[in-house]
């Protein structure tokens, strides 16, 4: 698939071709994104949290996400930034800003990183893979559609040989099974980069609530699961 630049009409007319995505609008205009997400798949309410845990590089891992109530401004679109602390064996391991952003039809943008792990004494050991849309050539990417349906796929982000993540869906109608909640209709999709060949991840995602399992199926033995939903009161 070739790149979908949020700043360039014509690289999102292709994009929207090859995506099938009906009059979808990302441009650099305000008004065709907005940093409220209500994406009922991927929905980022301020002020919820999400609490996984599983098994990352062999350790046991938690992983705590926060919807914050920032927002920033990327390559034209109105992004909210989420922010994303992983920990193994309780010592904090990576913390993220994420930002999304949703247009106007309702699919789910991804903008752009910071990341930084950090070693045992808490400093930063590298940002590698920290990217932003509209800069060094980086472009934004859908996350989630506004209407999955089987079969359709999509780039989630763009920064040659840091980010280039993309994703399937595979059907709407899986069961799934985690310490929060199980049930018959979570929406599955397949994830894969070419910076990490051999290596295939699957997600599900449940209506009202987001991602709720995340594991390798191939080349790895990865498991994210999430254990607690807070909702803001």
């Amino acid at each position: 698939m070739e790149p979908v630049r949020a700043s360039a009409l014509g690289a999102l007319v292709s994009a929207v071709a090859v995506l099938l995505l009906p009059a979808a609008g990302c441009g650099s205009t305000p008004d065709r994104f907005t940093a409220r997400i209500t994406n009922p798949w991927f929905p980022l309410e301020p002020g919820s949290v999400y609490v996984y845990r599983g098994v990352k590089d062999g350790e046991p891992s938690r992983e705590v996400m926060k919807v914050t109530h920032r927002t920033r401004v990327i390559d034209g679109a109105p992004c909210a930034a989420i922010e994303d602390r992983l920990y193994l064996r309780g010592r904090l391991e990576e913390r993220t800003v994420d930002w999304y952003s949703q247009d106007r039809h309702g699919n789910v943008w991804y903008f752009g990183e910071r990341t930084a792990e950090l070693d045992r004494s808490g400093k930063v050991k590298t940002t590698e893979g920290s990217w932003t849309a509209g800069v060094d050539g980086a472009d934004a990417g859908i996350f989630m559609f506004a209407h999955p349906a089987a079969g359709r796929s999509a780039r989630q982000e763009h920064y040659k040989g840091q980010a280039e993540d993309h994703f399937q869906v595979l059907r709407l109608d899986a069961s799934v099974s985690v310490p929060f909640i199980s049930a018959q209709h979570a929406l599955l999709t397949k994830e894969w980069t070419p910076l990490e060949p051999g290596v295939l991840d699957h997600k599900y995602y449940l209506r009202g609530i987001g991602t709720v399992l995340e594991q390798t199926v191939k080349g790895g033995q990865e498991r994210n699961e999430l254990v607690a939903f807070l909702r803001p009161s």
